[in-house]
This record gives C-alpha cells, sequence and structure tokens, in this order.
C-alpha cells in the first residue's frame, strides 16, 4: 500500500502545459499573474480592453511560453463567448481563469452617477460571472480545472465614493462560494484573491500624499506596501495541483492590512 506522503513533490506547483485565461493582463496587477503562470510553464491567453500588449508580450515570450490575444469589452456577452471561441481555436483547452479585468469610479455619494455604478457592476461584478460560467463549460467537459477571482481589501470594508467597486469585490467573495459549491463535484476549484495595497503606477501619485500613505502604512503588519512579485506566489499555489483541496476560499495577500485595526 502506498504511502500517501509519498506523493507530494515540488511539481505540484508547476503548471506545464497548462492554458490560462487571465483577463486585464496587459496592464497592472493582471500582468504579475501572468507573468507568474509564464514561469511555472503555463502558456497564455489574455482578454484585453486597452490597445497596448507589447510588454506583456515580450516578457511571457521571454520566459519561452506562447500567448494570444483579443481586445474587447467583457461587459459585452459576445466578447465573452468570442474569447472562450478564441482561446479554444488556439489552444484546444482552459485550465485556469483568472477573473482579473476591474474598474473604480469616485463620485460625491449623494449624487452617484448611474453610468458609473452600471459600469462597475457589469464590468467587477457581472462579467466574473458570466465569464466564468462560459470557461466552465469547457472545464466540466475535459474534467476540472481553477477559476481564481480577483478580490480587494474592499470585498471586506468600505470605502468613501466608490459604492459600487465595494459592492461588487463583495459580491464576487459570494459568487467564489457558489461556483465552488456548483463546481466542486467536477473537479473544478474556485478561489479567491484579495489583495491589499500594492504599490503601482496608478497610486503613485497617491503614494506622494504623506497624510494617506502613512494611514495605509501603518496598518499594515508588515509595515510596508506590497510589491507586484507578492502576488505571484499565491497565484500560481491557487492555480496549481497543490491547491486541489482548496475550494471557496479567499486569500488576503496584503501583509496583514485585514488583521489591523
Amino acid at each position: 500500500m502506498s504511502n500517501p506522503l509519498d506523493k507530494f513533490n515540488m511539481d505540484w506547483f508547476r503548471l506545464d502545459g497548462k492554458i490560462a485565461m487571465v483577463t486585464g493582463a496587459n496592464q497592472g496587477l493582471g500582468m504579475a499573474y501572468a507573468v507568474a503562470f509564464a514561469k511555472a510553464g503555463a502558456n497564455l491567453f489574455i482578454p484585453h480592453f486597452t490597445e497596448d500588449v507589447s510588454e506583456i508580450k515580450a516578457l511571457i515570450e521571454k520566459e519561452g511560453r506562447q500567448v494570444h490575444f483579443l481586445r474587447g469589452d467583457l461587459t459585452d456577452k459576445a466578447y465573452r463567448k468570442d474569447c472562450v471561441d478564441e482561446c479554444m481555436k488556439q489552444y484546444g483547452r482552459i485550465d485556469i481563469l483568472v477573473n482579473n479585468a476591474g474598474a473604480s469610479a469616485f463620485h460625491d455619494f449623494d449624487d452617484y452617477p448611474d453610468k458609473y455604478w452600471e459600469m462597475c457592476i457589469n464590468l467587477d461584478f457581472n462579467a466574473v460571472y458570466y465569464l466564468s460560467k462560459e470557461v466552465a463549460h469547457i472545464m466540466k467537459a475535459k474534467g476540472g480545472g481553477k477559476i481564481i477571482n480577483i478580490g480587494s481589501a474592499l470585498s471586506y470594508t468600505s470605502d468613501a465614493k466608490c459604492p459600487p467597486y465595494t459592492a461588487a469585490k463583495h459580491g464576487v467573495i459570494g459568487i467564489t462560494r457558489n461556483f465552488a459549491n456548483e463546481l466542486g463535484r467536477f473537479n473544478i476549484q474556485t478561489n479567491a484573491i484579495c489583495p491589499g495595497f500594492l504599490a503601482t503606477e496608478v497610486n503613485a501619485e497617491l503614494r506622494k500624499d504623506p497624510a494617506f500613505y502613512n494611514k495605509i502604512t501603518n496598518r499594515i503588519a508588515a509595515g510596508r506596501w506590497g510589491e507586484l512579485d507578492d502576488l505571484m506566489g499565491t497565484m500560481v499555489f491557487l492555480a496549481s495541483r497543490a491547491s486541489d483541496y482548496l475550494n471557496g476560499v479567499d486569500i488576503n495577500v496584503d501583509g496583514g492590512f485585514f488583521t489591523v485595526l
């Protein structure tokens, strides 16, 4: 009789031969997720909204991996289906889906524009649900897969002037748990990463404000803002065989922000 302890090895963290679809991976945090997958052995398919894909293309090809792109709007039902169809055309399978693409819009609460509410809810919440359902059909047919949703510190708390983003990121945790419940029996694991405060180009100006910077930094147990590589190991773990018995879980990658008052 074999010893189950003998089964485990570090290859469980490898993604060789896997196909990962990462939405919005041509910039920001999504770029880190895609590069992490490439380093672990996966090939990529990237749905994107903004035009330039040169940087992420070069980074993935540097790792000796393939990458294909399709530009469009994830709030469009036809585009979501096109993404799945094109990925299947290029690779014949989808093993990993990362619902990373998102947007936020800040405005005074009393007259928060309906157009901002609808834009954020449609991209940050509805697109996650509908694209995951499309991809789940593919994963069920092939015998399994990994769906990884991107939450936020605002999946647990709130901030002023961005009600739809807060609502959507709370909803992403609910979607994650629901999909885990619905799809677990098909060997599909659905989990979420909730990044904390990461130092990126997007928030460079905010970090120049001492009051804001110190307010956030003082609440991070690690005493620093995160870097992109702080997310990469957790993402590879959730996409790999090493996490096969993890389902419906949200992981805070935040340096301890959520633990500190």
